[in-house]
């Protein structure tokens, strides 16, 4: 299993799109295999889940996500788990532990108001 975590400061991103890296982690028979880094990029309407989805990617762990986002990972058949808090080690281990769970997703309607109905930035 690989995952992307959005990532800030050593902590879940609350926000998917604007954090400040990725950590991609993959999983292998209970333990993890290997961790790395990526920047995030300035991103418009699908250029995150696609540069995710091209790594490999099966499922995102962030605190938040818009809509839109979360649209176009489903469709592609990766999972998202949304609304997760805390330390980026305490979530690993609590995801190979199988005891992550969602929470309430912390990119509400509101916030994205300014970006559109889908939260994705109009250019």
């Amino acid at each position: 299993m690989r995952l992307a975590i959005a990532t800030e400061n050593g902590n879940v991103s609350a926000h998917f799109g604007h954090c400040e890296k990725f950590t991609i982690v993959d999983i292998e028979n209970g333990a993890v295999k290997s961790k790395e880094e990526i920047g995030s990029v300035h991103h418009d309407c699908g250029s995150l889940p696609q540069l995710l989805g091209q790594k490999g990617v099966q499922c995102i762990i962030t605190g938040g996500i818009g809509g839109r986002p979360m649209q176009l990972f489903s469709s592609n058949g990766i999972q998202v788990i949304a609304g997760v808090v805390g330390g980026l080690e305490d979530v690993i281990k609590a995801y190979v532990a199988g005891k992550l769970s969602p929470g309430q997703n912390l990119c509400s309607p509101e916030h994205h108001e300014h970006h559109g109905p889908e939260g994705c930035v109009r250019e």
